[in-house]
């Protein structure tokens, strides 16, 4: 068969083969499906170009953000059973065309083929994309999981850090006038990344390897990992996992960090404008209130890296009390004297953002922790419907008190607090999920051999 390279028996690594070509592999997907955060570049453009309201095209990165969610819960299964390189190709192949089914939408003026291409089958791409190198980087990094999914979905949180100067440097080629670009620049935008994501993905597909079975790397003593009490030698299937309190419990940490971090992140350059208006006039300029947001892009990037990487050292649950316990007194400074000085405000609001970006990539470790590595990436998916209904409920909630307060463009720091304060009960709860969660229970852990069968770090 012409794909028969995509068969996991194809994907076996060869002894001798370094770990270390794994996470690259794993961030040219990530890289790619983090443009979903660069949307901001094109929006205006699209708006004069179908002739509809800011809220209209938004709609497009709401269904592309719920199809991830949907799309990695419904799949999860599916690509722990075929492997990550047919997993990544298939990732590669929704995201491709949905640039390129949304570009149709873009030349033709139907609105509602953008919705499909970029937000739906894009947004599939997004889901299985995001979640295929989890489980394979855990395999590989059995010592280091946290340093390891960091690496990788650090790239999604930097992804846009890439897209945006690229982006706006093919609009400007492709109509060096425009302000805002027409729509066929767009259009051709588009078509261009839709190739070259492609291209870039599949670097990903070819160099990707699963660890042939019983593998561990060199000096790695499992019982080191099993001494930690919250560390399981076990593995609990997909279909168990979502049976658990712990499962649940850990959901409700999830959706609650990304809730708070998604509010700041969502009105992140109006906020720090408003924190430091007199009157009419603001201190903070719109190039400056730019810089903020890319800045911010930054420390959600550098969190999934850093933060992550600590829990390696002390533990998945001891990481998430820092997440959700400094992240309240964060927000509470934040409300209260977060206009006192713009360094203050970015400080603080910098650091909210590396727990946001950092609770992403510190849960897959959390998660081998709890059920092991049997179906991870499956039970990963399913996890990953609390960032689609974060999705929703965090610009909800700071949406809804801004526009009991007043007009945008008229709101000061006081007009923020009520939001601010609602986080931090957001974050309490996620704070009290968090301690509650104990041990799988013995009765949901999958029979030994079955575990043992796609699991490589249990000795042989």
């Amino acid at each position: 068969m012409a794909l028969s390279f995509l068969d996991q028996r194809h994907t076996v690594a060869k002894p001798g083969y370094n770990r270390w070509l794994i996470p690259p592999a794993a961030l040219a997907v990530h890289l790619c499906i983090g443009q979903a955060y660069a949307t901001s570049v094109y929006k205006t453009a699209l708006v004069e170009h179908f002739d509809v309201s800011l809220t209209a095209i938004g709609v497009i990165f709401s269904i592309a953000i719920v199809m991830l969610g949907a799309s990695a819960a419904v799949m999860g299964t599916w690509v722990d059973r075929v492997g990550p390189r047919r997993a990544m190709f298939t990732a590669a192949c929704f995201w491709a065309s949905g640039f390129l089914v949304g570009a149709l939408g873009i030349a033709t003026g139907q609105l509602w083929l953008v919705y499909l291409g970029y937000g739906f089958i894009g947004g599939i791409g997004l889901g299985i994309g995001y979640i295929s190198p989890v489980s394979t980087l855990i395999k590989w990094f059995p010592d280091r999981p946290g340093l390891a999914t960091g690496m990788a979905i650090m790239g999604f949180g930097g992804g846009a850090l890439v897209a945006s100067p690229l982006s706006r440097r093919l609009l400007s080629l492709y109509d060096p006038d425009g302000s805002p670009p027409s729509g066929t620049a767009v259009a051709l935008l588009f078509v261009t990344l839709g190739v070259a994501y492609f291209l870039v993905m599949m670097l990903g597909v070819f160099n990707v390897r699963v660890p042939a079975p019983g593998w561990r790397p060199p000096g790695f003593d499992p019982a080191l990992q099993r001494s930690r009490t919250m560390v399981t030698a076990r593995s609990v299937s997909a279909a168990s996992a979502i049976r658990t309190p712990q499962f649940w419990l850990l959901w409700t940490v999830l959706f609650c960090n990304v809730t708070a971090g998604i509010g700041i992140l969502e009105q992140a350059g109006p906020m720090i404008s408003d924190f430091f208006r007199s009157g009419a006039s603001t201190s903070v300029s719109a190039t400056e209130a730019a810089g903020f947001v890319g800045l911010l892009s930054m420390f959600n990037m550098a969190g999934r890296f850093v933060w992550s990487s600590t829990s390696d050292y002390i533990g998945s649950k001891p990481t998430y009390v820092g997440y959700l316990g400094v992240g309240m007194a964060a927000y509470i400074l934040l409300a209260l004297f977060g206009d006192a000085s713009t360094a203050f405000f970015i400080a603080l609001a910098a650091l909210i953002l590396s727990f946001y970006g950092g609770g992403f990539a510190t849960v897959p470790a959390y998660l081998r922790d709890l059920f092991g590595t049997y179906q991870v990436g499956a039970i990963h998916g399913r996890l990953l419907t609390a960032w689609s209904a974060a999705g929703i409920a965090g610009p909800l909630i700071v949406n809804r008190f801004l526009d009991a307060r007043g007009e945008p463009g008229a709101l000061v720091a006081a007009d923020y607090r009520p939001a601010l304060f609602t986080m931090v009960g957001v974050l309490a709860v996620g704070f009290a999920a968090n301690l509650f969660i104990r041990p799988v229970a013995e009765r949901h852990y999958a029979p030994e051999t079955k575990s043992h069968a796609t699991d490589p770090s249990p000795a042989t």
